[in-house]
């Protein structure tokens, strides 16, 4: 589920998704302990938590003061996966949903009624799973984006497939002005919004695969001052290094959830 919700500093800066649509505009982490979640992001990403409108299980992270993703300890009550998912900005959740559909995506929850929006978790014809944000946006997007989510990565079968699916859905690549622009770029299919990367599609995941590292999913890259620090710290409060790099690491929470952590230099 969605877990947005107004920053109350933020009020004079929020913007709806019809300024900004069909790019990335928040990330959520479903988890088990609340409290452990807290704790490990603190420490490896350097988060505050703030209380969420949506009960005692919700939380919203917060880097320098800017609303940056959503948590909710649901995953085991709601018998949901641990994981992290991306949002997109859309006009209209039912329409986007519905499109969806239509493509051969499922819509796993909603779209439901979030004040002051309306959101669904849909799963694209791959089964990567990603939601959809109709309403107010939580901080301005660009302050958003700057804060600390770099972009993210769809890993999938075939990213040109996959580009069609989420430009036909998403309106990418469309005559409305605002649009996401969609590029071909360095073996991958690269979206554009405000002339920043915002998302990027690369080939080579497979649907069968046992390990769901493996099979189709969104990637959320976070970018950060010290990727060796941040590992470091993944290890020491519980998590682990799946692969790292000068530039980049992919990490694991305690409960599961996998992210990456990037240089802010390579943004």
């Amino acid at each position: 589920m969605n877990h947005d919700v107004r920053h109350p500093s933020a009020t004079k800066d929020v913007m709806s998704t019809h300024s900004v649509f069909g790019a990335p505009c928040w990330v959520s982490l479903t988890s088990r302990d609340l409290e452990a979640t807290e704790n490990f992001y603190a420490a490896v990403l350097g988060w505050e938590w703030q209380s969420a409108k949506l009960g005692d299980r919700a939380r919203m992270a917060l880097a320098d003061g800017t609303p940056v993703a959503g948590i909710a300890a649901v995953a085991g009550a709601w018998q949901m996966p641990v994981a992290w998912t991306p949002y997109f900005a859309v006009p209209s959740a039912d329409e986007a949903a519905s499109r969806a559909q239509e493509r051969g995506g499922t819509t796993a929850v909603g779209p439901l009624s979030f004040p002051p929006g309306r959101a669904a978790l849909v799963a694209d014809r791959d089964g990567a799973t990603f939601g959809i944000w109709e309403g107010e946006l939580i901080a301005d997007w660009e302050s958003w984006r700057e804060a600390q989510p770099a972009f993210i990565r769809l890993h999938t079968r075939d990213a040109f497939d996959a580009a069609i699916f989420y430009g036909e859905v998403l309106d990418w690549a469309s005559q409305r002005p605002g649009c996401c622009e969609v590029h071909y770029e360095g073996g991958e299919v690269v979206l554009r919004s405000r002339g920043d990367i915002v998302a990027r599609i690369e080939s080579g995941a497979l649907g069968s695969a046992p390990d769901p590292t493996i099979r189709p999913h969104w990637q959320v890259h976070f970018a950060v001052a010290d990727v060796a620090a941040c590992a470091r710290a993944a290890e020491i409060h519980g998590g682990s290094v799946l692969s790292k790099g000068s530039d980049e690491a992919v990490l694991r929470d305690p409960d599961g959830a996998q992210f990456t952590v990037t240089s802010r230099r390579e943004r």
